[in-house]
């Protein structure tokens, strides 16, 4: 089969092509270029798709005697991820960029160029098994990446290979390091690419401009403070709320709420954050066909936790779930996936519009 490896310059994307091409399979390694003017080196675990990771990627595909390209995608990663994040933001929702990015280029943007040039699929490094068509979680749980990817269709999975989905993390090192790739100790990428430094709030006050708001008490109404710009918070969010005195209680205060239209920032106490019915839009399922509903499921609203048990049925297009136990802190424009009973496989995903 001839497979095109997307290699991203880390550990486990760089075992996924040597797996593939150990399983016999005609494999080319391809980078994509994400930003027109990528940083030159990372900033240990910040950032990803710098010309250091170029640099890593070609040096594993120059070890595994595979030929190694660079694809361009950096128009459609800002009019798909970096817009979008922006947009999001702006509208008062919280967005997920790298759910955002699987989802828009390397299983649309890329596979689809795979695809129109010949290639049967694509083989990635993420921590997931793809059976009978199906995503389970990974034989390591701590690193299982289902969440991001339960947006995928039933077509693209059907072009998509994940060969470390039986791989622990540990194992992905030690087998990079007996093959004499030096990213075997290379730190894994987290946060947000395009911010490497960290700063989401001042990013998002660069690019959306500075708009002054009020941070109110979500019961009294009484303002406690000002801020800059609205988007730069988020449902749950605690620390940096910039309030000149303390609840009366003595209890934290978190946000509760964001009004876009007045640029209002709505605080108040944890309980405030109990979510116990969530609805979800842009509906997809992994299979391509919707399961009969209603149904029992496990629900996860984050990439690293949030599992919670729930009934779920199909409304007029809309997810809507009715959880056995409250969580906290769910915000909209975040994604809800859905689990069969065992929590073993994904069913289908949604994006949260309402929670409460």
């Amino acid at each position: 089969m001839k497979v095109l490896a997307a290699m991203s310059g880390g550990v486990d994307s760089a075992v996924a092509a040597a797996l593939a091409v150990d399983a016999g399979h005609e494999v080319t390694g391809v980078h994509m270029a994400l930003s027109r003017q990528p940083g030159t080196l990372r900033t240990g675990s910040r950032g990803c798709c710098t010309v250091e990771d170029a640099f890593d990627a070609r040096r594993v595909c120059d070890l595994l005697g595979i030929p190694y390209y660079v694809w361009d995608f950096s128009a459609e990663f800002a009019e798909s991820v970096v817009d979008d994040f922006l947009a999001e933001y702006a509208a008062g929702r919280t967005p997920n960029p790298c759910l955002r990015c699987n989802e828009k280029i390397k299983f649309a943007a890329l596979l689809d160029r795979a695809i129109a040039l010949g290639f049967d699929a694509v083989a990635t490094g993420h921590h997931v098994k793809l059976v009978d068509g199906v995503l389970h979680r990974s034989a390591d749980a701590a690193k299982d990446q289902s969440y991001v990817l339960a947006v995928l269709t039933a077509d693209q999975l059907s072009h998509t290979m994940f060969p470390l989905g039986e791989w622990t993390k540990d194992l992905v090192r030690a087998e990079a390091g007996r093959r004499g790739f030096a990213v075997a100790a290379k730190p894994d990428s987290y946060d947000i690419c395009f911010i490497p430094d960290g700063d989401t709030h001042g990013y998002l006050v660069e690019k959306l401009g500075a708009q002054p708001g009020s941070v109110v008490d979500s019961e009294t109404g009484e303002v406690l403070g000002e801020h800059d710009g609205f988007f730069a918070y988020t449902v749950g969010q605690r620390k940096g709320l910039g309030l000149g005195r303390p609840a009366a209680d003595g209890k934290p205060r978190y946000v509760l709420g964001i009004e876009p239209v007045s640029g209002t920032v709505k605080v108040g106490p944890v309980t405030g954050l109990d979510v116990s019915v969530i609805t979800a839009n842009r509906v997809v399922f992994s299979t391509g066909v919707a399961p009969q509903f209603p149904l029992r499921t496990v629900a996860q609203v984050r990439a690293h936790g949030g599992n919670v048990e729930a009934s779920v049925d199909l409304v007029d297009g809309h997810l809507r779930l009715t959880l056995d136990e409250t969580i906290r802190g769910i915000a909209p424009g975040q994604t809800v996936v859905l689990y069969d009973e065992s929590d073993t496989f994904v069913i289908g995903a949604g994006t949260i519009i309402r929670a409460g």
